[in-house]
């Protein structure tokens, strides 16, 4: 009686401590997840709060002004704001396709031996501080587009109002240079989720489509591509709010001109740029709240992005469900 008294009592204190062990990690988790999302609304709140006169003064007018005089004490983010689009575009366009064949030949062609060497230079390019692009661009990039990629696509591509070098515009600091040093930044983020989904796809699959007669392009596109389409859209989605957000190498390198102009060869400014360059120096209240403005601009464009991001996940589950 005495022994199964004892095992009684120990698993009965091993049930409890299960039990407060269960409670301790919901009690745990659930305050990670709240105080991730306090300091999101902490975050927003400051923004608005110190946007509030800008917000005040010039309502949702401010979102289509095209003057930053402070002066004249008139401020607008629609140049920021074509400045943040075009360079975002540029460096998704060349940065998506990139990165995804960069996974593919990683994950599906390379040796082991080149996997390797040219997984660790891409996960190396990823840690590379955004100021030491930003000098390689002004040092290297900027002066190379000038000398021959303007001239060659003027030449050929001039007739596209965005590759149309206007006179002055010798492209070493512009918009499409910001957009090359985005895609450099972009690329290793978008390769590297890519590669571990592809990885991820069962083998069986694979070799399933093959002996059915699949050549390896049909084998990727109907296998891995299909069945890895919501994490390549994560993939790109993150990459795009990588390059949403970059300030201090655009900053450098694209020439900091508030103004909308079609040719991507000259000067510009975005989101981000012109709040790192602008805030260390404002000089006005209003300057400052204009600023905090284009930061909360900035906000909700990251936050709609997650939202399309998770939207779009979701619906290919639904979708590969069914």
């Amino acid at each position: 009686m005495s022994t199964v008294t004892a095992t009684q009592e120990l698993e009965g204190r091993g049930r409890l401590r299960d039990r407060l062990g269960d409670r301790l990690l919901y009690l745990l988790t659930f305050l990670a997840s709240l105080a991730a999302v306090g300091l999101i609304v902490l975050i927003a709140w400051e923004i608005v709060r110190s946007a509030h006169l800008a917000l005040s003064k010039f309502g949702v007018s401010f979102l289509w002004g095209t003057t930053w005089d402070v002066n004249k004490a008139t401020f607008g983010a629609a140049p920021a704001l074509y400045g943040t689009a075009v360079t975002c575009t540029i460096a998704m366009i060349i940065a998506a396709p990139l990165g995804i064949a960069i996974a593919l030949f990683l994950s599906e062609l390379a040796p082991q031996g080149v996997r390797v060497i040219v997984g660790s230079l891409v996960e190396t390019l990823a840690a590379v501080p955004s100021v030491v692009l930003g000098l390689w661009g002004i040092l290297v990039l900027g002066p190379l587009v000038a000398d021959h990629g303007v001239h060659w696509m003027d030449r050929w591509l001039g007739f596209i109002p965005f590759f149309n070098a206007a006179t002055g515009e010798n492209g070493a600091s512009s918009l499409f240079v910001a957009g090359l040093i985005l895609a450099i930044m972009v690329v290793p983020i978008v390769a590297s989720i890519c590669r571990e989904l592809f990885l991820s796809v069962p083998p069986e699959l694979e070799e399933a489509a093959l002996a059915l007669g699949a050549t390896r392009w049909e084998m990727v596109r109907g296998v891995i591509l299909s069945s890895s389409k919501p994490g390549i859209a994560a993939a790109l989605i993150l990459g795009l709010g990588r390059a949403l957000g970059e300030a201090i190498a655009v900053a450098q390198v694209i020439g900091a001109g508030y103004f909308i102009h079609w040719s991507l060869f000259g000067v510009g400014d975005t989101l981000a740029s012109r709040i790192v360059s602008q805030y260390q120096g404002a000089t006005t209240n209003l300057q400052v709240a204009s600023l905090f403005y284009l930061a909360a601009i900035l906000l909700v464009i990251g936050l709609v992005t997650n939202l399309i991001a998770q939207v779009i996940v979701r619906r290919f589950h639904v979708q590969g469900a069914r």
